[in-house]
């Protein structure tokens, strides 16, 4: 890694000097793309500091509109909604705009910020906005642990957060995940950490930004048209790592992981942590008969282990993508003074969210398992290295990936695949072509449905064929691979269309 102890250099003299709270940020022009979460609490904070700001969303939507009010309310100077709102930049009572801060999911060649671009006016996420006003008079600051990833980051952030409040430390999961980091910030209560989940899409924006530690769980491709290319997507996920003070964590199995902490410029003395579900390195996390162990933060690493917690410790269904998001979680607290014992408590605490590896039902030794948040190859592949032999319900919108390798790595375990999903041609070539000895079952194909959208009908179908053909042993895996809004209104409403289906058989076999 190399050392960087300078601050970064911005175009004009003013943004340069906004660092704090405290900052004199009275008059400054600000348009604020985007009013969605975080595009609201970051204009709802601009007012406050007493920037002139003005609104722009090209959906003019009720609910929009209601912000819009509230906003106009407490002072923003103008709010533009609707088709070609976004085209290019306004202007801000009738000057140009100083600063564009931008929702995190509007991609950069999208009219207004290309202008901005054209115009050379500093464009910031509501991140880096964020970070430039952490620092308040009278007000505790906060550490940052920062995580980003393909997958797992919210596990992550959960596990990061509980270990800190099991420690007794005030702290919360913020950003990507949970509440808006804008808003943490003025919350009254004042707290210790922030365990920020950060999305590629954030961490494009971000320039200034020192966590205390921070973490890459694992890449592959993901959003590729956005940053046009896998290329800038790991040159964005690699920002994570810039100016971090104590310690680089990284997934020692993902070269081009190793490859971002070599190249990131970092505060003098911060070091690299590894950590794979294996046995660790010296400087590394990993596991040794079962155990979770630290060979990075205890003064004699080169010849011991600190024992961190069980594997049974990270979950109801302990899998190798689990572990390695404690270990993650383990590394960035650890970094943080945490102990181990602590950092066992807070594991043991955790309440995983729903839809991630989630046991559903164990009835007639078949294991029902709900992954609906598993919406890509990536982080279907970490749910069916967990499970063999496995009847695979998959399927969705595909966004374009391909499922060769994902196939091939895992033929051997599939006993049949059950398919939900409108969007299945390239999950079903990938298994003919790598897996043509694996029975295909397409649910929504098998039936004259009144409406093939509707999920839930093709959802009880699923299962209802899963059960038909399952047999003791087996494992029923609900990771589509894929997204779900052709059928459903989010991979929580798939998942919950899951595990009422099953909750029905359950009781259908019990009665």
């Amino acid at each position: 890694m190399k050392a960087n102890n300078e601050n970064p250099v911005y175009a004009y003299d003013r943004l340069e000097h906004l660092t704090s709270w405290d900052s004199d940020w009275a008059g400054l022009r600000v348009v604020v793309a985007g009013l969605g979460v975080s595009g609201f609490a970051a204009a709802d904070t601009l007012i406050e500091l007493g920037a002139r700001v003005v609104v722009v969303d090209g959906n003019d939507t009720e609910a929009n509109q209601t912000k819009a009010t509230t906003l106009s309310i407490v002072g923003a100077a103008k709010t533009l909604l609707g088709a070609g709102s976004m085209d290019s930049l306004p202007l801000v009572e009738g000057q140009p705009a100083e600063l564009v801060v931008t929702s995190p999911g509007l991609p950069p060649a999208l009219g207004i910020l290309a202008d901005a671009r054209d115009q050379k006016i500093q464009i910031w996420g509501d991140v880096e906005l964020a970070w430039r006003v952490r620092e308040r008079e009278g007000r505790k600051t906060a550490q940052w642990l920062c995580i980003t990833g393909t997958n797992g980051k919210t596990t992550t952030v959960g596990m990061t957060e509980s270990i800190l409040q099991t420690a007794g430390h005030k702290a919360i999961a913020v950003g990507n995940v949970g509440t808006p980091i804008l808003d943490a910030l003025r919350d009254p209560v004042e707290y210790d950490f922030f365990a920020v989940e950060l999305s590629s899409f954030q961490l494009h924006w971000t320039y200034s930004l020192s966590p205390l530690a921070s973490v890459v769980l694992n890449v592959a491709e993901d959003h590729v048209d956005w940053h046009e290319g896998y290329t800038n997507y790991l040159a964005d996920k690699a920002r994570v790592y810039e100016n971090t003070q104590v310690a680089c964590i990284f997934n020692a199995n993902q070269d081009e992981i190793v490859r971002m902490v070599e190249e990131a410029d970092v505060v003098e003395g911060c070091r690299a942590i590894g950590f794979w579900a294996d046995t660790p390195a010296l400087s590394m996390f990993g596991v040794v008969d079962r155990l979770l162990v630290d060979r990075a933060f205890l003064d004699d690493r080169r010849h011991q282990a600190l024992e961190i917690a069980a594997v049974s410790d990270t979950g109801q269904l302990p899998t190798k993508h689990t572990v390695e998001n404690a270990l993650a979680a383990a590394a960035l607290t650890r970094a943080a003074g945490i102990s181990p014992e602590q950092v066992k408590a807070g594991l043991q605490n955790y309440e995983p969210g729903a839809h991630r590896i989630q046991l559903v039902a164990n009835t007639h030794g078949v294991l029902w398992v709900n992954d609906s948040k598993a919406t890509n190859p990536h982080a279907a592949n970490a749910s069916l290295s967990s499970f063999s032999p496995v009847i695979w319900v998959a399927g969705g919108l595909s966004k374009g990936v391909t499922y060769d390798e994902l196939v091939q790595n895992h033929k051997d375990r599939l006993k049949a695949v059950v398919m939900i999903g409108t969007d299945t041609d390239a999950l079903q070539s990938a298994l003919d072509r790598h897996a043509p000895e694996v029975p295909v079952h397409n649910m929504t194909q098998s039936v004259l449905l009144s409406n093939q959208t509707d999920g839930v009908a093709v959802m009880q179908l699923a299962v209802a064929k899963a059960h038909e053909i399952s047999e003791q042993n087996d494992t029923v895996l609900m990771a589509p691979a894929a997204a779900s809004m052709d059928q459903f209104a989010s991979y929580a409403d798939r998942g919950n269309a899951f595990i009422d289906a099953v909750t029905d058989l359950v009781n259908q076999i019990n009665s």
